[in-house]
């Protein structure tokens, strides 16, 4: 391992307080996702469900594996890897919607 190069990277310190919050705001967010359930929103319950799955899933990219402090080509391809997601989701619906 080249010991020049990992001297050369920027280290960043993440105060304590900051994961508590994620983690009260994850929390929050999972009784949610449960809680929607009940509620009766007909064809939009799944997307509820879905749209509270990626803002937690933003929440532990961003925070607890530290892509808020990675280099731009690494931010891209977690990108590029979410439009897939979100290209396949969408796919489904449609084949749900018109068969």
């Amino acid at each position: 391992m080249n010991l020049s190069v990992m001297s050369n990277e920027k280290h960043h310190i993440v105060p304590y307080r900051l994961y508590i919050i994620i983690l009260l705001a994850l929390l929050v967010l999972t009784f949610s996702s449960i809680g929607i359930t009940s509620i009766e929103l007909g064809k939009f319950t799944v997307a509820g469900a879905l749209l509270f799955a990626v803002i937690k899933s933003y929440l532990v990219l961003v925070y607890f594996m530290h892509l808020k402090y990675d280099k731009p080509y690494i931010k891209l391809m977690v990108a590029f890897v979410f439009a897939v997601f979100v290209v396949t989701i969408v796919i489904t619906f449609l084949d749900y919607l018109y068969r």
